[in-house]
């Protein structure tokens, strides 16, 4: 298994061992039913097992050319700062495209980039959930950042449709990592968001957002993404945006759907849709 590429939880521990560290590390990871446990002493395992996004130096003009590039939505200037102080060394590259510190400001704008990350509480207000949920049905990948820790609100953003979610005091290493694996609609589970996930009761089930539901109904009941894209008047890539996170989401509780058949099984294992509906 190669550093930096995604953890598979049906993955045989032996193979993993060089990686975990050890037999002491092997007991980071295992399965129970269909969800990630993790370690504490161990430290975490993250969704991907690869080295700090330190070091590097000033990109070059062909680095800046496929550099991922983010937007933060934010209202406080030093979370700006510190971010894009990360970005700035993250290997492969990251670009700050824009910094906003409320909601408004960045919808007003619609910079296009390929991942948000969004603080989801403004002025000491609630969380944020609609406009995580504007941004989602439009197609955004969104990393929450956030100071809250609640399962409720980790889950709730996840539901809604979030790449993931990671508290502010997890850091650097955490945050570079889920932006890189958001721009490929990859899985990424760090600490405190797999504890919220080994609490919830579902156990397994996939919680998908309205949208990415009507997405998948759609596909199954078409041809293309194109004609997908028509009938909800959506681009085709939001489709596939909508579809790679529905994906996603069944490999983050064990139950993956490489395939449109695979997808279509889960969603009528789940009750999305019945075969009389095809």
């Amino acid at each position: 298994m190669e550093c930096g590429r995604l953890v598979s939880v049906s993955s045989a521990l032996s193979g993993m061992a060089p990686l975990l560290g050890g037999p002491a590390g092997q007991s980071a990871l295992c399965r129970r039913r269909g969800k990630l446990l993790y370690d504490h002493d161990f430290g975490a395992l993250e969704g991907r097992i690869k080295g700090p996004a330190d070091g590097g130096s000033a990109m070059s003009l062909d680095d800046q050319s496929r550099a991922t590039t983010v937007a933060i939505i934010d209202d406080h200037d030093v979370v700006h700062a510190g971010i894009e102080a990360w970005c700035a060394n993250a290997e492969p590259a990251i670009r700050v495209d824009g910094k906003f510190i409320d909601p408004a400001g960045y919808l007003a704008a619609e910079p296009t980039v390929d991942v948000v990350i969004l603080g989801l509480q403004f002025g000491g207000a609630k969380p944020d959930f609609s406009t995580l949920r504007v941004l989602c049905d439009g197609g955004h990948r969104v990393v929450v950042f956030s100071h809250l820790t609640a399962d409720e609100v980790i889950l709730t953003c996840l539901e809604i449709g979030a790449s993931t979610y990671l508290t502010k005091s997890e850091g650097k290493r955490h945050l570079i990592d889920a932006v890189h694996a958001a721009r490929k609609s990859s899985p990424y589970v760090g600490p405190r968001m797999g504890r919220a996930l080994l609490n919830d009761s579902t156990l397994g089930r996939v919680k998908l957002s309205d949208r990415e539901r009507e997405v998948l109904i759609a596909w199954f009941q078409t041809e293309s993404k194109e004609l997908v894209g028509k009938r909800l008047y959506i681009a085709p890539t939001t489709v596939r945006t909508h579809l790679q996170r529905a994906r996603a989401k069944y490999a983050l509780v064990g139950r993956p759907a490489p395939t449109k058949s695979a997808l279509l099984a889960r969603a009528i294992e789940d009750g999305i849709l019945s075969a009389g509906e095809l």
